[in-house]
């Protein structure tokens, strides 16, 4: 694994977005691991953050690409922490673009915030954490709307690898349904291979009961 893959994990860890224990998704699945990006809270930390997920996209995407789109609300930070990281990093001058919730019918008018998006420009969509896979088919519609663009794919921090609306994971549906590429930061596989009776500031994190218990989660809701 990575490095930078084994930083981030250790980053949520310290940000607490990333924690054990006994949890209910959104879509009532009970789970004993909970991802809420909402407590990146500070300057430090979106700053590190972006770089991680620049990293990712670098490894994925490579910089040959127009526009960072970041689906409001979340996506909103995401894009602008990222884009800057690209910059200090990679040298390379990506625009970042987002949605608005509700369209701007004065000022600065339109349904997007930030750069706009023309014909011919390569997109990459970043979102926080996919489970669903939902929100890419409200995304792409208002990307498409812009133009005759290209769609490269999804950046996602972390992949839950879990089953999606099938038995395989959100991100290899989206991949599926859409014929884009789809990453993460890092997966859950790669979480509990760093942690698993691994001390981390003097604490194990994954033990025994918790790999079982992570274990057992995955055999119910795991992707193929």
């Amino acid at each position: 694994m990575e490095d930078y893959k084994k930083e981030f994990i250790e980053f949520m860890i310290d940000c607490e977005v990333l924690k054990f224990g006994d949890f209910v998704t959104k879509s009532g699945r009970k789970t004993p691991f909970f991802v809420n990006t909402g407590f990146y809270r500070t300057g430090t930390q979106l700053r590190r953050l972006g770089e991680y997920y620049a990293k990712a996209i670098q490894n994925t995407f490579g910089m040959d690409f127009d526009v960072l789109f970041g689906p409001a609300y979340k996506g909103i930070p995401l894009t602008v922490a990222t884009t800057m990281a690209i910059s200090e990093f990679y040298d390379a001058d990506i625009r970042y673009c987002s949605n608005r919730k509700e369209v701007k019918d004065h000022g600065d008018k339109g349904i997007l915030l930030g750069s706009p998006i023309a014909d011919g420009d390569k997109v990459v969509i970043i979102e926080d954490v996919t489970t669903a896979g939902t929100s890419i088919g409200e995304t792409l519609p208002i990307i498409q709307a812009q133009g005759d663009v290209d769609v490269l794919g999804l950046v996602v921090s972390v992949d839950r690898m879990e089953r999606g609306k099938g038995t395989k994971s959100a991100l290899k549906e989206i991949e599926e349904t859409y014929g884009f590429k789809t990453t993460a930061i890092v997966t859950m596989a790669d979480v509990v291979e760093h942690l698993y009776n691994r001390p981390y500031k003097g604490k194990v994190i994954i033990d025994d009961a918790l790999k079982a218990a992570i274990d057992a989660y995955y055999e119910q809701y795991g992707a193929e």
